[in-house]
């Protein structure tokens, strides 16, 4: 089974596949959540982008670990505290206003302090949901609701009832049964708004698992209609793999075409749909484990039963894993994590510059000081990528008439001498300082401060299937390619960086390709 819903890149290794179709072109629609519709052969790039708060977050887990009990259990926590601490400040000026209501006379005094009482509150209300599984991964909004109502209206009653016991008075029922309301409509409309963006960031980012399904029978369709109606289930389906069915309504491959389909699609999950034939099955895992990819499949049981350690429930289906790959959930947490503080840390220190740098961009040439451009993130998601401009107003419009010139190999555009380059444009690219506005970027998520470097949209569509593989991961503002070759012209050279960086990435590679970054930029070894 899968152990984080962080999920790290596949690099397919290996020879390359053959590119008997067109590359996926830039703008295509995003794809629906019915396979029937979906556009075979094509992958779909993102134009929206997750909500800022839900980028800065870590993305929630799949299965249930002690990080996301922790983090869902403070989180409920704060909110009921500070429906307390609400209510406390509501019961001041109703006090002063209304000091004959018996209601507004709720002794705020020890033992009976608004703190005590939240904290008593908390507890309670955490500890039912626990006990009735509301942390529990997998759980849709309905059920939720009515765990969270359960265990509220639980724990307000007895709450209520002790203080009552102990003479407390009805002010004190009054007040409860208003923490409670107020209570459940903040927890629900938590829940309710960490679903909506979840989904959206899921759909935006590329975050989303796509599958491709074998078998295009009943049992496939079942499956992929129940991932239709369940998108917060995270899974896309790409398209069916069937021998014996004809090409259309969802079938847009063999067995056989598993490894070029796989690549097209971004794809990390296979799911073998009631297999008959032993061979396909075999065929199937083994080329899945070549690609990294996760295997899942869906059997006829025929009234057998497996452990429930290896099986996930989808709906009423069962999906027995027979392979699932290892994924550094920890590290990659710690890996967004340290890409948020260290974008806030040096956008802070960095701040005095950063204003330099624009009002010296004024004075240099016309234009705004900020250049936006569509650039290919993870998966293929195109989103904006910020720099500091660095050439004329207009230049995108002179690339066309430049492009003989290029010196670089490969779906990449690069001269030394580039005549739309200004003159502070030269110093900024030189020290890598036009780079700077990216870690606004990197706090969306949708950078890293360490990954393969994004290229413009254009250079995006030249790709050929085998180039896709660098956009199995979270593009950076620096990385292994640019600390290694960074003047090698050739593109097949800084691929091969990239694939390098992706198949054997570690934190710690992490850190020190950052130091070498410092140590190029100090140089002033850009171009």
């Amino acid at each position: 089974m899968r152990t984080s819903g962080i999920e790290f890149a596949r690099l397919i290794p290996g020879a390359q596949i053959p590119a008997d179709q067109p590359a996926p072109r830039v703008g295509a629609k995003k794809p629906p959540r019915s396979v029937q519709m979906f556009p075979a052969g094509k992958m779909a790039a993102s134009r929206n982008q997750p909500s800022f708060l839900t980028q800065l977050l870590p993305r929630p887990l799949r299965r249930p670990n002690a990080v996301t009990w922790v983090r869902a259990t403070a989180a409920d926590s704060a909110l009921v505290a500070l429906d307390w601490l609400l209510l406390g400040a509501v019961l001041v000026p109703l006090r002063m206003l209304f000091p004959l209501v018996r209601a507004f006379q709720f002794d705020a005094g020890a033992p009976r302090s608004l703190l005590g009482i939240a904290l008593l509150h908390a507890a309670l209300i955490m500890l039912i949901g626990h006990t009735e599984g509301i942390y529990d991964t997998g759980r849709d909004l309905p059920e939720q609701s009515r765990i969270l109502g359960k265990s509220i209206g639980f724990a307000t009653i007895v709450l209520g009832l002790g203080y009552f016991l102990q003479g407390a008075g009805r002010a004190t029922g009054v007040l409860m049964g208003c923490a409670g309301t107020l209570h459940f409509g903040a927890l629900w409309t938590w829940r309710w708004q960490s679903e909506k963006h979840s989904q959206r960031a899921d759909e935006s980012a590329g975050n989303s698992r796509h599958v491709l399904i074998v078998g295009a029978g009943g049992t496939g369709r079942r499956l992929a209609a129940f991932f239709e109606a369940h998108p917060s289930d995270g899974r896309v389906v790409y398209g069916f793999l069937d021998d014996e069915r004809q090409m259309g309504n969802g079938v847009i491959g063999r067995v056989a075409d598993l490894a070029r389909l796989a690549r097209r699609g971004f794809v990390d999950e296979v799911l073998l749909a009631a297999p008959r034939d032993p061979e396909v099955v075999f065929q199937v895992l083994k080329e899945a484990r070549r690609l990294r990819l996760d295997v899942q499949i869906l059997p006829e049981l025929f009234g057998c039963k497996v452990g429930e350690d290896a099986v996930e429930r989808v709906g009423e289906l069962p999906l027995i894993s027979l392979h699932a790959e290892a994924l550094p959930a920890a590290m990659l947490a710690l890996k967004r994590l340290v890409d948020v503080a260290g974008a806030l840390c040096t956008g802070i220190v960095l701040s005095p510059a950063l204003l330099a740098i624009a009002a010296l961009i004024r004075m240099d040439s016309p234009g705004p000081v900020l250049y936006r451009a569509q650039r290919a993130g993870r998966k293929g998601g195109l989103f904006r990528c910020y720099k500091f401009r660095t050439m004329v107003r207009g230049a995108d419009s002179l690339k066309d008439k430049l492009r003989q010139k290029n010196e670089r190999a490969g779906p990449i555009f690069k001269i030394a001498e580039d005549p739309r380059i200004t003159r502070l444009g030269r110093f900024l690219r030189r020290y890598s300082l036009d780079e700077l506005p990216q870690l606004w970027n990197v706090l969306k998520g949708e950078m890293s401060l360490v990954g393969p470097r994004p290229h413009p949209a254009d250079d995006y569509a030249a790709y050929e299937i085998e180039h896709l593989s660098r956009l199995d991961v979270t593009p950076g503002m620096t990385g292994l390619w640019q600390v290694t070759a960074r003047r090698d012209p050739s593109f097949s050279r800084g691929l091969e960086l990239d694939r390098e960086y992706i198949r054997t990435w570690s934190f710690g590679s992490d850190l020190r390709i950052l130091a070498k970054t410092v140590v190029a930029v100090v140089r002033g070894s850009g171009q």
